[in-house]
């Protein structure tokens, strides 16, 4: 694994992005902006399953409007997703703590500079969220919709905003495929030093979208690439989160929770495995001390995995045993292993916070 790209951090309310920071993990309410109770109850939503940055879309004067106490109601930065209409901007800088616009559909240069004379007179980061599918004119009509064309209305649009004296910049790249998306990130890395916001665009359902953003995301974490990050799926908010702090955690770039080792399901299988790993999992969700526990279900796998986790489980025919750091702390009846086990692993989080 690559070591992480040096970026500048940067502030979206009192999450840092960039630098040192964690990569932080982002996600977007699908209510209608204006219907506060909805969003504000989608953003709780998201907020207890762990995400650190939420995103609104504000298509008309009354989403603008409604960010003021959607802000007195939840407790995570705020960020306003523009498209199209500049004013929309300048009224949604009032209140949130980010602002996401894209330079293909704003339109006439003026428009931004309003739009960064507002950031910048309440010191809000901004987002240049290209698009694949909507680029500007010029640089769809000499590239099209490729990664060199999102690079170089990337390149254009940050020297546009240094030119004003704005360097409080984040990045995104986005495409639906994945090889587009990790060639523009991967191309721009090296021009700059902003931090980048990971995503793959409109990427699907759940099983679709978890595949392409983990081998998308996945590649450029391993290359050191990336600060923030959302997994775009069409489908229940918590999924979202659920995904991308798996891809953090598997790719090695954040370390809290459990790595949970087991087996294939196979015909040397001892134990209704499926059932254990599935309540070791929902038992210990709560877990944030980093630890490798292991659920193995024959012999032939069980002790050499076993004796290598912090707290495993070692299934044999009819019962088992509970192991320690490779030290066998309980023989015990399948039926009392999994109870034991997550007593040791909550004994081990708490000896080891």
């Amino acid at each position: 694994m690559e070591e992480r790209y040096p970026t500048k951090k940067i502030y979206v309310g009192d999450v840092a992005v960039g630098g040192d920071a964690p990569i932080s993990v982002q996600s977007m309410t699908f209510s209608n902006t204006h219907d506060v109770d909805a969003t504000v109850e989608q953003i709780n939503r998201l907020h207890f399953a762990g995400c650190d940055i939420v995103r609104v879309a504000v298509p008309q004067m009354q989403d603008a409007l409604a960010l003021k106490e959607i802000k007195e109601r939840i407790s995570i930065p705020l960020i306003a997703d523009i498209h199209f209409h500049y004013k929309l901007a300048l009224e949604a800088a009032k209140w949130v703590d980010c602002i996401r616009f894209n330079p293909g559909n704003i339109g006439e240069k003026s428009r931004i500079k309003e739009i960064v004379k507002a950031c910048q007179d309440r010191s809000l980061p901004i987002r240049i969220g290209v698009n694949s599918g909507s680029l500007e004119k010029e640089f769809d009509d000499r590239y099209g919709p490729t990664a060199e064309g999102m690079v170089a209305s990337a390149e254009y649009n940050i020297k546009y905003l240094e030119d004003l004296g704005f360097t409080d910049i984040k990045v995104s790249l986005k495409a639906s495929d994945v090889n587009r998306t990790v060639d523009a990130y991967r191309m721009l890395r090296p021009k700059n030093n902003y931090p980048f916001h990971l995503g793959v665009t409109e990427a699907g359902t759940l099983f679709h979208a978890t595949v392409k953003s983990s081998i998308g995301l996945g590649a450029l974490l391993l290359d050191g690439i990336g600060d923030t990050m959302r997994v775009s799926i069409t489908g229940e908010l918590e999924e979202e989160i659920k995904v991308a702090r798996a891809i953090l955690k598997d790719s090695g770039r954040a370390t809290d929770g459990l790595n949970i080792i087991s087996c294939p399901t196979c015909g040397r299988i001892e134990a209704d495995l499926v059932s254990a790993v599935d309540e070791v999992e929902r038992r210990t969700a709560h877990i944030k001390t980093p630890m490798d526990v292991s659920v193995m279900g024959c012999v032939v796998n069980a002790i050499g995995e076993a004796k290598h986790a912090d707290v495993a489980i070692a299934y044999g025919k009819g019962s088992g045993l509970v192991m320690v750091k490779g030290e066998v702390v309980a023989k015990l009846p399948e039926g009392e292993l999994v109870d034991r086990f997550v007593t040791e692993v909550e004994k081990f989080a708490q000896e080891h916070q």
